[in-house]
């Protein structure tokens, strides 16, 4: 990539970071796309689940569809960066995750596919919102993405702090855990503090569910399987001298096996009807999955470590992270593989979803080189 490319593609990010769309509200980045791809001559549709936008560039000679995919959406979080010329102007959003520089490097791959004649057949643009919890990659498949804008394969990459900036990390199978909210309601009957034995408490059952819940990847799942159940809010009462009639608990739980994740719902129900029964309480489960595991295809696995190979170091010796990543549903619908990118030191609150993060600008020559390296080595091989 030549530094006046770079440079630009540097001022473009923090132009992004500077005017953060939150999730579901990510109208002025998806506007921002939309014009960056119309001044590259790429054809472009918007609105596509929510304010997804794609861009499609078609080169004549070649039967062969690939997706590239970027997350767009901000989180609700207040940016502490007071020191940075671009910190974000919109109070209480930033980007905190480096959908900013995902974007971004996108666009650049954009332009580096439009300058190379080598290569034959089309390449969907996909800049997808509501990543952070707004099932933007749900909406966007609901909307047609897949029928409306055909690929045979599809990729997508994250940035990783810790990791050496611009070591391109894959993954031999799941990258990213599968993830539940959950909430275990138990309701009794209310009365005076002073007369319990006049009442059915609920706060026996999150009391008892809290420390029950341990149990489930403590003794119920195979150790050498990767599981998380966090309680992370408790809900009960108004007053002091009164026993509630409802108490509620609410976590999230991951996992990177479908057979592990069904261990979990199905040991919470137990548990919860288990207190319930015991305490004369009415429980109710709701589960619910928000993204699957993000696991990398085979064939696609090797392109993308092929592709890395040609710009950068590679490395495929690293755990898999138990975050979420809605790319998950996208690999449901084709074939493909996700990568990390180093972002550099995590230290000093350069960490994901710290409220000082930065993405790093210096990885979008090869964030935006692996994106393209990738899509031209996917259109010149046929799919398994």
């Amino acid at each position: 990539m030549d530094h006046a490319l770079a440079q630009t593609l540097a001022g473009w990010r923090r132009h992004l970071h500077a005017n953060p769309g939150l999730t579901l509200h990510e109208e002025a980045t998806a506007a921002f796309v939309a014009a960056r791809l119309r001044e590259m001559g790429v054809e472009v549709a918007e609105q596509i689940g929510g304010h997804g936008v794609v861009g499609t560039i078609r080169r004549a000679g070649g039967n062969r569809a690939v997706g590239l995919r970027a997350d767009m959406d901000a989180l609700p979080i207040q940016e502490e960066n007071e020191d940075l010329p671009h910190r974000s102007k919109n109070p209480g959003v930033m980007h905190a995750c480096g959908h900013d520089g995902h974007t971004t490097a996108l666009l650049g791959a954009a332009r580096l596919l439009l300058d190379d004649p080598s290569w034959r057949g089309t390449v969907q643009l996909v800049f997808q919102p509501a990543e952070e919890g707004g099932g933007g990659a749900r909406s966007m498949v609901a909307d047609g993405l897949f029928q409306r804008f055909p690929m045979d394969r599809i990729f997508g990459w994250h940035n990783w702090p810790g990791l050496e900036a611009g070591t391109i990390a894959v993954h031999d199978s799941a990258v990213m855990a599968a993830g539940a909210r959950f909430e275990i309601a138990f309701q009794g009957h209310a009365g005076h503090a002073a007369l319990p034995h006049l009442t059915r408490d609920p706060m026996l059952g999150i009391g008892h569910g809290i420390v029950a819940l341990q149990t489930l990847v403590a003794r119920n799942i195979d150790p050498l399987q990767a599981a998380v159940v966090s309680v992370t809010i408790a809900e009960a009462g108004s007053a002091n001298n009164q026993i509630a009639d409802r108490a509620v608990l609410k976590g999230t739980a991951r996992w990177l096996s479908d057979a592990t994740g069904e261990a979990i719902e199905q040991g919470m129900r137990r548990i919860a009807a288990g207190i319930a029964a015991t305490y004369g309480l009415i429980d109710a489960v709701t589960f619910r999955i928000s993204v699957p595991v993000t696991a990398n295809h085979p064939a696609e696995r090797e392109l993308a470590a092929t592709a890395a190979g040609q710009v950068t170091k590679l490395r495929r010796d690293l755990a898999p992270a138990m975050t979420g990543e809605d790319f998950s549903f996208f690999l449901r619908e084709a074939p493909g593989a996700f990568v990390w990118i180093g972002n550099g030191p995590g230290e000093g609150g350069c960490e994901l979803h710290n409220p000082r993060y930065d993405f790093n600008d210096a990885i979008l020559p090869v964030a935006s080189g692996w994106l393209a390296a990738v899509a031209r080595r996917a259109l010149d091989q046929p799919p398994a």
